[in-house]
């Protein structure tokens, strides 16, 4: 997989510059293919986006699908660091050109923006404390309090199951204070809870219940660039059938959670 830094992009956009000044023939075609492909990324949202604690590398399975997309485009991939609740503004102001944070897809996002096919397919997830018996399904959150990032699908799960929300920036301070008796619940992806579980041993936390509702996540661009969320989903469809994006669910989760072929 192929990542450049935001110096190095700094130094090809130069050449590009000189290379136009001396009149080469460089076609649009091969200028775009030669373009790195520009991701904005929470970097803290493990296993999707975060940063390995003995190298600092920014690893995850988003990014593993990123830099496959990019390698089958054939495009070096970029990665631009934001909290989540400035993520889609950071590309809305040109940042760069898509999100890469397992954003899911909701018809009030769709009005706005564009989206890939699908790389995940999961469900949500109740979690309290492990000693806690009061919460069996999702309608038992109604009247708790529930701690999320407060513009992410889940804080919307909680808020419409009757929960208060405690805004947080992750998994990881939800759980504290969920620990700390601060908050009562939280909801979040199956998938990012169990990673947790796995990779930390604590056992202060259990999943309590499940959400009714299964949610696709994909990459999100601007509305008007339909023409690369296109590129990008047949990159993602061919990834599909070679067997690449079951290979980087293994990785991370121990199944395949990259979801059917688009119909």
């Amino acid at each position: 997989m192929r990542r450049r830094t935001l110096g190095t992009l700094s130094a090809l956009a130069l050449t590009g510059l000189l290379a136009a000044c001396g009149g080469g023939d460089s076609g649009n075609g091969s200028a775009a293919a030669e373009e790195a492909l520009t991701f904005g990324t929470e970097g803290t949202y493990a296993p999707f986006s975060y940063h390995d604690e003995q190298t600092n590398e920014l690893v995850g399975y988003d990014i593993d699908v990123a830099e496959a997309v990019g390698e089958e485009l054939g495009r070096e991939v970029e990665f631009s660091e934001n909290a989540w609740n400035a993520l889609i503004a950071g590309m809305e102001a040109g940042r760069y050109e898509a999100v890469a944070n397992q954003v899911s897809i909701t018809p009030e996002r769709q009005a706005r923006y564009a989206f890939s096919t699908p790389y995940t397919v999961s469900t949500g997830v109740v979690v309290t404390r492990a000693d806690d018996t009061s919460v069996t399904s999702l309608a038992d959150v109604a009247g708790k309090t529930s701690a999320q990032s407060a513009t992410s699908n889940w804080a919307q799960t909680a808020t419409e199951a009757g929960a208060q929300v405690e805004a947080v920036e992750g998994i990881a301070q939800a759980v504290t204070l969920l620990k700390q008796g601060r908050v009562d619940v939280t909801i979040n992806d199956e998938l990012a809870v169990l990673r947790y579980m796995n990779t930390t041993g604590d056992d202060a936390i259990k999943i309590a219940a499940e959400t009714p509702d299964t949610t696709e996540q994909a990459f999100l661009f601007p509305a008007e660039d339909t023409e690369l969320a296109q590129q990008v989903s047949d990159a993602l469809e061919a990834l599909r059938a070679d067997g690449t994006l079951a290979d980087i669910s293994q990785k991370w989760f121990g199944e395949d959670v990259s979801g059917p072929a688009a119909g």
